[in-house]
């Protein structure tokens, strides 16, 4: 009798066990849907208004290139690329983008000390500050720009900030299920931004520090 009463117990916590799985990875789904609709597409406008500086965020070629040519097409006065390891200057930089320095030199600063997210919108913050800019465009990974826009915003509540994407080839948007590689970005990105999103309302720097956001 004891050993049936252990069985509809056992029984009872394994289904709810399953239950409370079950909801979460529901829930999980359809949390990384909502956040895959704040992922700018190809299709996705881009604003063509003109902003007091245009800020890059390292990680990839596409996006200092792209800077480079904003401000080339005077969308900006200045170009802020955050994030640079130390060693690396300007002409460095424009050398491996095969740019002449003769047309930007003059209007590209450089941030060294971001080594996260988070520390770009921190160093970003600190340039707009100074050069007492109101907007900016920020340029960055069509996958990273929903994070950057919650941790940007958070550092900047009163400058207006114009998300300009780019579109790595390593990231299928449109059919992100089928690439393994495409798929671990979503759910990393996924998670990120929740944290983001926490951190940014609550103001917990020792954990952003903890997970380098």
């Amino acid at each position: 009798m004891k050993k049936k009463i252990h069985k509809k117990k056992l029984r009872s916590k394994i289904n709810k066990t399953v239950t409370i799985i079950f909801f979460l990875l529901i829930a999980l789904c359809y949390g990384i849907f909502d956040f895959l609709r704040e992922i700018p597409g190809k299709q996705s406008r881009i604003s063509t208004d003109q902003s007091d500086g245009i800020v890059v965020l390292t990680g990839g070629n596409n996006r200092l290139k792209q800077g480079i040519k904003l401000l080339i097409n005077k969308k900006a006065k200045k170009l802020f690329i955050s994030g640079v390891y130390r060693g690396n200057d300007v002409l460095r930089l424009l050398a491996i983008q095969k740019q002449n320095p003769d047309e930007v030199l003059c209007c590209i600063n450089i941030g060294y000390n971001a080594t996260s997210t988070h520390g770009n919108a921190k160093e970003t913050a600190e340039w707009v500050k100074n050069l007492g800019y109101k907007s900016i465009r920020l340029v960055t990974a069509n996958y990273h720009m929903p994070r950057s826009l919650v941790l940007f915003r958070s550092a900047m509540p009163n400058i207006r900030i114009i998300p300009h994407p780019v579109y790595p080839s390593k990231f299928k948007y449109n059919k992100w299920w089928l690439s393994g590689r495409t798929i671990n970005l979503v759910i990393s990105e996924y998670f990120k931004y929740i944290i983001a999103n926490f951190t940014s309302v609550f103001n917990v720097k020792k954990f952003i520090e903890r997970f380098q956001l």
